[in-house]
């Protein structure tokens, strides 16, 4: 296991495609949600244990072994917004594309065979971290991280946030982030000998409302 391996699939110049979305804080900063930085940490928070944590779960359990379609068609089924189902594969092709070059593996070559639209993210994610040599809790760090940096990172730009204060929310969502990597792992493991019905399937209905009222806008600065 390579911790250098994490650091670059973690790092956000890693060209994953992930700049281009805002994780639903575009949406949410329209509709008044995200105004600073203190709801920008609690909008932040509930998309880790919501979205986020389904989405550890299954990148844990494809960096596992766990069949890639049938963790595809979870999370299918874990994503009701055609609009976040679409981001999610778009994402997914991306992150494929970079890993394939970075870290070339067989297993990712039959995936992108299986899936040349591509495969929900969590999923590429997954098997990209098991290609890099990565373990379970690495896939589900560097995805619930993803998940939370990304609005982060947005709302400096939608917002004009001061950096530092958007840093200063992610440190303090550390405890959190922890705590959902390693439920995802535990996850992970289960969904291997019991199938992918045990994963979590958490829902958050305001991203999804704002997912599919974002996809309709005639301008946007982020793709999601």
């Amino acid at each position: 296991m390579s911790r250098a391996a994490l650091l670059v699939l973690a790092d956000g110049r890693f060209p994953a495609g992930g700049h281009a979305h805002s994780g639903g804080a575009e949406a949410a900063v329209r509709a008044g949600h995200i105004t600073d930085a203190a709801s920008l940490e609690e909008f932040c928070r509930g998309r880790l244990h919501a979205s986020g944590a389904v989405a550890a779960s299954l990148a844990a359990a494809a960096s596992l072994g766990a069949d890639p379609g049938e963790l595809d068609l979870a999370a299918d089924a874990r994503t009701p917004s055609p609009a976040l189902r679409v981001a999610a594969r778009r994402l997914g092709r991306q992150l494929m594309r970079a890993a394939r070059a970075t870290w070339p593996h067989p297993e990712l070559d039959a995936l992108a065979r299986r899936f040349p639209k591509g495969a929900h993210q969590p999923v590429v994610m997954g098997l990209t971290a098991r290609a890099a040599g990565l373990g379970p809790l690495d896939a589900a760090y560097c995805s619930a991280y993803e998940g939370v940096s990304g609005p982060a990172t947005a709302v400096v730009r939608l917002l004009s946030l001061d950096p530092f204060d958007a840093t200063g929310v992610l440190a303090r969502l550390a405890p959190d982030l922890d705590r959902v990597a390693r439920d995802a792992v535990d996850a992970g493991r289960a969904a291997v000998t019991e199938g992918v019905d045990v994963l979590p399937a958490r829902s958050a209905p305001l991203l999804e409302i704002g997912a599919e009222a974002h996809a309709a806008w005639a301008v946007r600065l982020f793709a999601s």
